[in-house]
């Protein structure tokens, strides 16, 4: 038994007209954005997203769940990335590249200048970031990228390179890691592996690839997110396409044919 998400197609001004043929035909449209609506609303407890990107997104920072409750909101945010298609020179901004202070930082964000403290890193496809919360951080142009996120709309913006959008330094720097980042979860990921990429605190992610190895298969418990990440990819025998996304409860319903891979996401 599987429920299929529905999917929502966003534009955004840094988005592309370029997306693979394989996501749909979107005539020319700037996407930026397409993510899946789980029935769940906002209980639902982790969302998954492809970006496409043609400029820097905004540098930006989420907070944890201590915080987030505290301001309202029912969860935190931490979020993690797979690159999955990267154009040469593409990068991606990870934590800070000195140790500094939050009213350096203020200061920064206020003249531009945070630009040149973010530690942007060399990305390449395969590359998996891990941000948790309170690292600042953000995404250049160029990349294809799938998010897996705590679902929370909750987002402080600390730069944005002269669009027109609100900001939120008190809220974002009060919650910010001042320093470099570098979690243990980072690696270049093959893409003809099963791996278990995150094990918690607060969801779990796993690629699967043909042939499926069953016992990361005998991990996964609770509903289930199946994001397939190339052709080739079925639940209790329906296809699943790249760009869908859907909800299952018994992991032993996926298939998977050589030369395909997904990802399987759940709850901790």
């Amino acid at each position: 038994m599987l429920t299929r998400l529905e999917t929502v197609v966003v534009e955004k001004p840094w988005g592309r007209t370029d997306i693979p043929k394989d996501f749909g035909d979107f005539g020319g449209r700037r996407i930026g954005e397409i993510w899946f609506s789980n029935p769940a609303g906002d209980d639902a407890p982790i969302m998954v997203k492809f970006l496409f990107t043609s400029e820097r997104l905004s540098i930006q920072v989420h907070p944890d769940d201590a915080a987030a409750q505290a301001a309202g909101y029912p969860r935190g945010k931490e979020e993690c990335w797979l690159v999955l298609d990267a154009q040469p020179g593409a990068e991606l901004g990870v934590g800070l590249n000195i140790e500094t202070t939050r009213e350096a930082l203020h200061e920064a964000a206020l003249d531009g200048s945070i630009v040149d403290l973010i530690d942007w890193r060399p990305s390449g496809t395969g590359d998996f970031v891990y941000n948790p919360s309170g690292t600042i951080h953000a995404i250049g142009p160029g990349l294809t990228v799938v998010e897996v996120q705590q679902n929370v709309d909750c987002t402080y913006r600390l730069y944005d390179y002269g669009r027109p959008r609100e900001l939120h330094l008190d809220e974002g720097l009060k919650v910010s890691n001042p320093r470099p980042v570098h979690d243990p979860r980072d690696a270049a990921v093959d893409p003809h592996t099963n791996r278990k990429l995150v094990s918690g605190p607060h969801f779990h992610l796993a690629q699967l690839a043909a042939p499926i190895d069953t016992a990361l298969l005998a991990e996964a418990s609770g509903e289930l997110t199946f994001v397939p990440l190339a052709q080739g990819c079925r639940v209790a025998g329906e296809d699943v396409a790249l760009g869908e996304a859907v909800l299952l409860t018994d992991p032993s319903a996926i298939t998977i044919e050589g030369g395909g891979r997904a990802l399987l996401t759940w709850s901790a």
